[in-house]
């Protein structure tokens, strides 16, 4: 009956993960797992947790609602893992509280921009192997940037080779953008596209009309071939 009891007892979430080590901070829970081996995430992330730490790991991915239970998390640091994808409800359940979030020195190419700028919290996104694109340019506009980390954000990877090596606001500030390098070239697509459609509709008229005439001359010289009526009444 006491073990029993002590089960009800214990609040659910306040359990530490084996890899991890929980502490109290300021009277708010802290859950340390830097440099653990952690190649995911781990499942068992106590619900009250307030700050957490997961750098130097070897995490590749960030699925959706990874998160989602911790609606108690202020800080997040997940840096100096291998990230290379992130869902675009990574951070879904996180977004109102979360103060801040370190994805910085992973493998990071690019991010779906919903997935970053439903967030209140600052973000460091340096020293990832970025590619400069139009999803990248709108997070660096619209989302709360820590401004050291900033300049740091450099193109690995662009739609032209003077941008590589760049800083990302570097490029931008010298009237470079790449939402509307996208557009028109949408925009190209597009006429392609039309102009396609509209030389087919013009073939198959021109073949039409050839065809109804053809079919005219024959109809014609057939009548011509047939004996008259007059020659018949003589």
């Amino acid at each position: 009956q006491a073990f029993f009891c002590l089960l009800l007892c214990v609040p659910w979430g306040s359990s530490c993960p084996p890899s991890c080590q929980c502490t109290e901070r300021a009277g708010a829970k802290a859950v340390l797992c830097s440099s653990r081996h952690l190649e995911e995430i781990p499942k068992d992330i106590p619900r009250d947790a307030v700050f957490l730490k997961l750098d130097a790991n070897s995490i590749t991915r960030i699925p959706s609602n990874a998160f989602r239970h911790l609606s108690r998390l202020e800080e997040l640091d997940l840096s100096r893992n291998a990230i290379e994808k992130i869902d675009r409800a990574a951070f879904k359940g996180v977004a109102a509280g979360l103060r801040t979030l370190d994805l910085s020195s992973n493998r990071i190419r690019s991010i779906p921009k919903e997935a970053l700028l439903a967030l209140n919290a600052k973000l460091r996104l340096a020293n990832n192997p970025w590619h400069c694109e139009c999803a990248l340019q709108e997070v660096l506009w619209e989302a709360r940037l820590d401004p050291d980390s900033v300049q740091d954000i450099t193109c690995h990877t662009a739609p032209r080779q003077e941008y590589v090596g760049k800083p990302l606001l570097q490029v931008l500030d010298a009237g470079v953008n790449f939402c509307s390098v996208r557009q028109r070239t949408m925009d190209v697509a597009m006429f392609i596209t039309m102009f396609g459609w509209f030389t087919m509709v013009i073939v198959y008229v021109i073949c039409y009309v050839r065809h109804n005439r053809e079919d005219a001359c024959k109809h014609g010289d057939h009548l011509k071939s047939l004996p008259s009526t007059q020659g018949h009444a003589e």
